[in-house]
């Protein structure tokens, strides 16, 4: 708001709990209306929380109250400086004479190049100066009438790469694009062959994911934040335990995490540190990315997709409030390096409202700068912690979303009507023991999330969170499972995946079951905790069915003898997790 032509800046839901507390007036009004809550210990570990959160949260019971306090707060001045944002550093215009010769650096091309496969273009370049931030490269392929503008990025000791994926297979041409004389103008072919790569997954059929070669993929998750971050034997248990596990997704982070059961610095980070041992955010340590690439392929050779965090809120070492500049920096060298993965997926962070110094055009502007940067147009979302984001973004492919209440599946079917778009939820508590209620979930719990988000037409990520003295859990670092969810949850891949079509989608239902799958052709009936003695299906008219008695926990399959029409008496074992399954019998 603003009086007279000075601008006055309020407090506002993104405000944190802390500045408000630190305000006379703000403090004096939070006094007044909510003294119980001021004294409790809750108000002195959420005080970096959003304002606006941190009320729904503490007085969930009284929304009205918690809407009311924040329109109150927003008529205070917050008389804080704001923070000066250094500009963005300008390519050298002059970063190369005159006297250089021009498109005189040497170029290598990709050996056999492979339709949706990592190919790059390397060229040795200049190294005076820096080059991360002094030197703009870039090249335009054309095949055709198809036109790919591809990012390039320095790679240290004067090498700069172009990396991207080819969506045709035959002959591209290119042309490079720099402000250095030396790497501007060059030009080349490059024929890339056929493959049976699957390249990029895509949203498909509003609320279905696929591949770019057409084949479906549906997300089963997991995740593990800083597992990249860990010691380097530790990353390996990491990778032999996914190779056995039914996940095909895992959510990670770049940037490491301050957090319960997350003490240890890791040996690299994004960044590389100045003599004053603050962070050097205008150069990048290409040895940390390196390492990352290295595991980012090693998912995609087991079938994984990366879906990785760009920021979050958990930070002791300043890489959540770089600064608009340097996260626009960051954000387009990671987008430039890491595009090129056929199995990356962008989330522009984890918990995105605790990330107090963003606002809602931060996340647009930088969704932009990934959307200008990516050729090859990767999934992209973000993640909530209580407060849903406005997934009806033209940028967000998807929803991405936390939820722990107990009916968080049911909500699956009021998302998907809400934006249009396919529901993950990327995280609804975790199997493990610990003292947090988001960190003790049973197994039974979570499969049971699993089938009824699942045959909801959601698509929900697993997690583990089980108490270890050497704080290796698997939901931040990594290493082994222990949990008896996943092969519940294998059990549960393997059921879609026999579906004709690869998916399930939500079917009409009855009143106390769900019905998923591909309608007259394959159908799940999912009783989730009830425990039925029988059941009179009534099969679609036209469908001749067989029919099977899925135990999901016990993950065994009885079948009822003979094809069925009609209503039809089954017989259940009255057992909670109990589905019946109706086949095409021609299929």
């Amino acid at each position: 708001m603003t009086t007279g032509d000075a601008t006055m800046r309020t407090f506002d839901r993104w405000s944190t709990f802390g500045e408000a507390l630190e305000n006379e007036e703000a403090r004096r009004l939070l006094e007044a209306e909510v003294p119980d809550l001021l004294g409790s210990s809750l108000a002195e570990q959420l005080r970096g929380f959003p304002l606006g959160g941190f009320l729904e949260f503490a007085l969930a019971a009284d929304a009205d109250k918690a809407r009311s306090l924040l329109q109150q707060l927003s008529t205070i001045e917050d008389t804080r400086p704001l923070p000066v944002e250094p500009p963005a550093i300008q390519p050298d215009a002059d970063y190369e004479s005159v006297a250089v010769a021009h498109a005189s650096a040497s170029v290598t091309l990709p050996d056999k190049p492979r339709l949706h496969e990592t190919t790059e273009i390397v060229l040795a370049g200049p190294s005076h100066g820096n080059p991360f931030v002094d030197v703009e490269l870039g090249a335009i392929l054309t095949h055709g009438d198809l036109t790919l503008r591809v990012g390039g990025f320095y790679d240290d000791d004067g090498s700069y790469v172009l990396r991207f994926l080819l969506p045709i297979d035959g002959e591209w041409s290119f042309v490079t694009t720099s402000n250095a004389r030396s790497l501007d103008g060059i030009t080349g072919s490059i024929s890339v062959a056929d493959s049976d790569g699957r390249g990029p997954v895509r949203v498909v059929d509003q609320f279905a994911f696929a591949y770019a070669d057409g084949s479906p993929y549906t997300p089963f998750g997991t995740t593990a934040y800083v597992w990249t971050l860990q010691p380097e034997a530790l990353q390996d248990e990491t990778i032999r335990t996914l190779k056995d596990s039914p996940f095909n997704k895992l959510r990670m982070g770049l940037f490491p995490k301050d957090f319960l059961y997350n003490s240890n610095d890791p040996d690299r980070y994004v960044f590389p540190r100045r003599e004053d041992g603050g962070w050097d955010t205008t150069r990048f340590d290409v040895d940390y990315f390196r390492r990352l690439e290295r595991r980012i392929k090693q998912l995609g050779e087991l079938g994984i997709e990366a879906d990785l965090i760009l920021f979050h809120p958990y930070d002791r070492w300043g890489f959540a409030a770089l600064g608009k500049a340097a996260d626009d920096r960051y954000v387009k060298y990671v987008t430039r390096r890491l595009s090129g993965f056929a199995n990356v997926w962008w989330s522009l962070a984890n918990e995105y409202e605790l990330l107090v110094s963003k606002r809602p055009d931060d996340w647009d502007r930088i969704a932009r700068v990934i959307q200008a940067e990516d050729p090859s147009h990767h999934l992209m979302s973000i993640h909530n912690w209580t407060e849903l984001f406005d997934y009806s973004a033209d940028w967000a492919t998807h929803a991405s979303i936390q939820r722990n209440e107990g009916k968080m599946s049911q909500r699956v079917d009021e998302w998907r009507h809400r934006w249009g778009k396919p529901v993950v939820v990327d995280e609804f508590g975790y199997e493990g023991n610990l003292d947090q209620g988001w960190g003790n979930l049973t197994a039974e719990e979570v499969v049971e999330k699993f089938w009824d988000g699942t045959v909801r037409g959601g698509y929900l990520t697993h997690g583990e969170t089980f108490h270890a003295e050497d704080e290796v859990l698997w939901w931040s670092k990594g290493g082994k499972l222990a949990g008896e969810s996943p092969a519940r949850v294998a059990f549960l891949r393997t059921i879609v995946s026999e579906s004709p079509t690869g998916r399930v989608e939500p079917l009409p239902s009855d009143w106390d079951a769900r019905w998923g799958g591909v309608k007259n052709e394959y159908i799940l009936i999912y009783f989730g905790a009830n425990r039925p003695l029988f059941r009179n299906v009534s099969i679609p008219e036209g469908m001749r069915a067989r029919i099977d008695v899925i135990d999901t926990w016990n993950m065994n399959i009885q079948t009822v003898p003979g094809v069925h029409e009609g209503t039809v008496h089954v017989d259940l074992p009255a057992r909670p997790y109990m589905a019946i399954r109706l086949t095409k019998a021609d299929q």
